[in-house]
């Protein structure tokens, strides 16, 4: 009976140990798995443009906050703006928590900067990276200094993760020769999810989000996605490089035709809202301070009261302070002087046109110009016409250069020669007048004889 006792402790030890060290490697495998960890999803989609690197610059921000173990940065773009794409490469480079980028459709031009920005990359068997030319806002390439640039920012973007940097200037710079991969000179390189791989620009291949959780170990994460607010989406909107020049032709165009209209009504309210909504959007994108606003509002004031102040000088210190806020709000200097050049065409063009076809009697403008004329029709005569003087001889009393004075039976007169010097004594004789003006020719022989004649 001892013995079976013995035994059954014996059997017993050995289960709870062998419970034990299963138990061990469940919470590995679990711990293996992701379990207790925190991953944030961040979209990277659209163009590329300051209101995507406000989002980004929030996004990255909260998963710092929450002290997030992973971040998987989901990437469909099909490029956009290099200020902006090298303002996220230097967030992503400034990270510290670890990160992948997914590219799930493509990553052309600006986004394949910033997937080399990121620690590893995945594509979906699908997906496209490269293409990565730097072109302007009329479809041109770029001058060789952008270009040269650019292209050293795509390498060093490659060489910061680890990455063969000659793929990262093939995709920037046509002149890299690499037929292989259906790049050959004058191309630019564009990766599919195969090459990617075999050249190291892709850590794998996954169908999904799930699959690539199971890459990284990830699977039992806590996931948190987030996504553009909609005052994001509004500013990611109206800071759009083709945007910006329309808001800003309509409020020119909405306040010019608000001028010739009586009251203040729809042209007006339209040319205020696109205002307002440009420096909205660009406040919500981290782009227009407070400064510019005060410029803006003091603007306005000075224009305002330039039509009550002689001079000019308060409306063009208005203008100055206008143009000065918008291209403090601006993303990029040569786009917004650009912008604010079009919206300037705009104004000229409507107020030509409203003025040859409405004149300046309607509107704000009939308060400020004088609509009354002294005619004679009205009862109002500037001055006596003296007609009686018509044919009057007298004398200069003074030199006539051509005004001066002259005497008309002991009359004195301020009179004007037509066009000649006459001296002092000179014997005239008036043969004009108009109103106050009285106009005298010299007499002498020659004038005395075609008299007779």
């Amino acid at each position: 009976m001892f013995r079976i006792s013995r035994y059954l402790l014996i059997i017993a030890l050995l289960l709870s140990g062998l419970v034990h060290v299963l138990h061990e490697d469940s919470t590995k495998a679990y711990a293996e798995s992701g379990e207790g960890k925190l991953v944030y999803i961040i979209p990277v989609k659209d163009n590329v443009e300051r209101g995507m690197e406000a989002f980004l610059r929030r996004a990255i921000s909260e998963a710092e906050d929450a002290d997030a173990d992973y971040i998987i940065f989901e990437i469909a773009t099909p490029g956009g703006r290099v200020d902006s794409a090298n303002a996220i490469g230097e967030l992503f480079q400034d990270l510290n928590i670890p990160n992948a980028a997914f590219i799930t459709t493509q990553a052309l031009s600006a986004g394949s900067y910033i997937a080399l920005n990121s620690d590893e990359i995945y594509m979906k068997p699908n997906a496209t990276m490269g293409a990565s030319g730097v072109i302007t806002g009329d479809g041109n390439a770029a001058d060789k200094k952008a270009q040269s640039a650019w292209i050293a920012a795509m390498t060093a973007a490659a060489e910061s993760n680890g990455r063969d940097p000659l793929y990262a200037e093939a995709m920037a710079d046509p002149s890299v020769d690499l037929p292989d991969y259906n790049a050959p000179e004058g191309e630019f390189l564009t990766l599919g999810p195969n090459t990617a791989e075999e050249v190291g620009y892709a850590e794998g291949i996954v169908r999904h989000r799930t699959e690539l959780l199971s890459e990284l170990d990830l699977t039992g994460a806590e996931i948190v996605e987030t996504e553009p607010s909609l005052a994001e989406n509004i500013a990611r909107f109206l800071t759009d490089p083709v945007v910006v020049p329309i808001l800003l032709s309509v409020a020119s165009l909405g306040l010019i035709v608000e001028l010739y209209s009586p009251g203040f009504g729809i042209p007006g309210t339209m040319g205020l809202l696109s205002l307002v909504l440009f420096f909205y959007g660009h406040i919500i994108a981290g782009l227009a301070g407070y400064e510019a606003i005060i410029l803006l509002v003091l603007g306005l004031i000075l224009i305002i009261a330039e039509f009550f102040l002689p001079g000019g000088i308060a409306g063009i210190a208005g203008a100055v302070a206008i143009v000065s806020s918008l291209m403090l709000s601006g993303a990029d200097t040569g786009h917004m002087a650009m912008s604010i050049g079009i919206a300037i065409l705009v104004a000229i063009i409507a107020s030509v046109i409203l003025f040859k076809y409405l004149g300046l009697e309607r509107g704000f403008f009939r308060h400020i110009i004088l609509q009354d004329a002294t005619t004679t029709d009205k009862g109002f005569v500037s001055s006596t016409n003296r007609l009686e003087l018509i044919g009057l001889e007298g004398e200069t009393l003074t030199p006539l250069r051509p005004s001066g004075t002259a005497v008309f039976d002991e009359e004195r007169l301020d009179v004007v020669s037509e066009g000649r010097f006459l001296p002092a004594g000179q014997p005239v004789k008036v043969i004009k007048t108009e109103g106050s003006r009285i106009v005298v020719r010299e007499i002498n022989k020659e004038t005395m004889k075609e008299e007779k004649e």
